[in-house]
């Protein structure tokens, strides 16, 4: 798209997020062995260390929020940037579990802190062009970490400290950029042009205290379990309940990647307005449970056969994380009162959070212990979860709707 929505801003946002999900993928590819061999942490004090990370990111999105309802999102977004500036800079100088521990823990703050004003700033420059705009976003961000992955490759290879060593300073630096990308950028308008239905004129009584609105943002916890889904459950069971070959573990990332930059936008179409993204979250249900009993299928198949399921499972999972990163975040817009919605998106943007600590355990300890009959029983458990997310939906979007004025009734 060559004028995306939010035109010029919305282009260098664009690029902002691709540098910042380049370094993201240089983290992401080796941060466990620079953890490993550089400042020579345990397997138990990682696990430690990345689990409390991440319970740490849970709060980024929530205090986002609450920022951005009273300071302007442009200069909290380039905070965010600088503070990962900072904290990946002194992991380059930490060698103490403790201190890592809390450069670690801010670092994964900052970082779903500054995806929820992403979102923002999308939310208010795009208006209701939204949904175009986060496809374009998830399109530049899978590019970007699919780059930085490949660089990675190439400082793993060396295998040195001083490799090691660059890449985290590459992610750090990656975040320099970022920041002065955005400050380029102009502040987005404070309010948002709504697509959907015209809500009443009520006073906001705050995210907290709306408990129709955290109904949506627990059962959306389940709804990304995808995520894990493909970045745990896949490998894991192809490893060690199936007999296909190991080296395509792999081709499950390379199939995301490239079904993620190829249809983001084609997909995005499904969920623009309340009707569209009601219904990609049933479509998102009935993918999710194809995906988990072709997991379950998995294992009384032959070596070829396996491969072949476990592949059509990567590109079901890879659909259905389509689906969701459309209608979850078009649904958390829609159904937040517009003079509350920077807050109420704060509290929208925990889901994933929370998913991404407690989604791995719950496959390998329950799911993946219960063989073939746990991944049947999640994939009914997630249907079921999206019909009653979509009712949910549904009745409150119902609720929101007031006539619309009779042209030239005024």
């Amino acid at each position: 798209m060559r004028n995306p929505p939010g035109g010029r801003d919305a282009r260098i946002m664009l690029r902002a997020l691709a540098v910042d999900r380049t370094g993201t993928g240089l983290w992401a590819a080796s941060s466990v062995l620079y953890l490993t061999f550089v400042t020579h942490l345990s397997a138990q004090q990682i696990g430690v260390l990345l689990g409390t990370a991440g319970v740490a990111g849970i709060a980024g999105s929530p205090l986002a929020g609450r920022l951005a309802s009273r300071f302007p999102v442009r200069p909290l977004l380039i905070g965010c940037h600088l503070l990962r500036l900072i904290t990946l800079t002194l992991v380059l100088f930490c060698t103490r579990f403790e201190a890592l521990l809390v450069v670690v823990a801010v670092t994964y703050l900052g970082d779903r802190a500054a995806k929820t004003l992403e979102m923002l700033f999308a939310t208010r420059a795009a208006g209701e062009r939204r949904a175009a705009y986060q496809a374009l976003s998830r399109s530049a961000a899978n590019a970007g970490y699919g780059l930085g992955a490949g660089l990675a490759a190439i400082g793993l290879a060396a295998g040195t400290v001083d490799a090691y060593r660059a890449l985290i300073l590459g992610n750090a630096l990656s975040f320099l950029v970022a920041a002065a990308l955005v400050w380029r950028t102009g502040e987005p308008g404070g309010r948002v042009v709504s697509s959907g239905p015209v809500v009443r004129s009520e006073r906001t009584k705050g995210p907290w205290r709306d408990g129709g609105y955290l109904r949506f943002v627990l059962l959306d916890i389940p709804m990304n379990l995808d995520d894990s889904v493909l970045g745990v459950g896949l490998p894991l069971w192809l490893v060690s309940r199936t007999s296909a070959p190991h080296a395509l573990v792999p081709a499950f990332l390379v199939i995301n990647t490239a079904l993620v930059v190829l249809l983001q936008l084609a997909v995005s179409r499904r969920a623009e307005g309340p009707r569209k993204a009601v219904r990609a979250v049933l479509l998102y249900g009935v993918l999710l449970f194809v995906t988990c009993a072709l997991l379950a299928a998995s294992t009384g198949c032959g070596t070829w056969t396996a491969a072949g399921v476990l592949l059509a499972a990567a590109v079901l999972v890879t659909m259905a994380e389509l689906m969701r990163s459309i209608s979850s975040w078009e649904l958390a817009v829609l159904l937040a009162p517009p003079d509350g919605r920077a807050a109420y998106l704060g509290v929208a943007g925990m889901s994933q959070s929370i998913q991404k600590s407690a989604g791995p355990p719950l496959l390998t300890g329950v799911v993946m212990a219960a063989g073939p009959a746990g991944w049947l029983a999640l994939g009914v458990a997630v249907a079921g979860v999206a019909v009653w997310q979509s009712r949910c939906c549904e009745r409150r979007l119902g609720a929101m709707e007031v006539p619309e004025p009779v042209a030239g009734a005024a």
